[in-house]
């Protein structure tokens, strides 16, 4: 993805795919067909943020106000364009 499309793309979750939170482990899920993916950290909180209004640039910018000083520049794009190439992404 170049960085002029990636500054456009709102990302959202691919129609088969649901965020749930497992209040039992902690954590959140990414429910797929036949399938459950754990994710870590502040994972849950970023695909959360993939509502298709939002540009990359723009989940960037709110993470970054709500935790100041962390890599987010660095990191997020990279983590949706991977979620893109897995396919859980639009």
């Amino acid at each position: 993805m170049t960085a002029r499309s990636a500054d456009q793309w709102c990302p959202a979750l691919a129609p088969a795919l649901m965020l749930r939170h497992d209040a039992v482990r902690g954590t959140d899920l990414l429910v797929l067909p036949e399938r459950v993916v754990v994710l870590t950290g502040h994972a849950g909180m970023v695909v959360g943020l993939c509502d298709g209004t939002r540009t990359v640039p723009g989940i960037v910018g709110e993470l970054a106000e709500r935790f100041p000083g962390a890599p987010v520049a660095d990191s997020v794009p990279g983590f949706l364009d991977s979620m893109r190439q897995e396919g859980w992404l639009t």
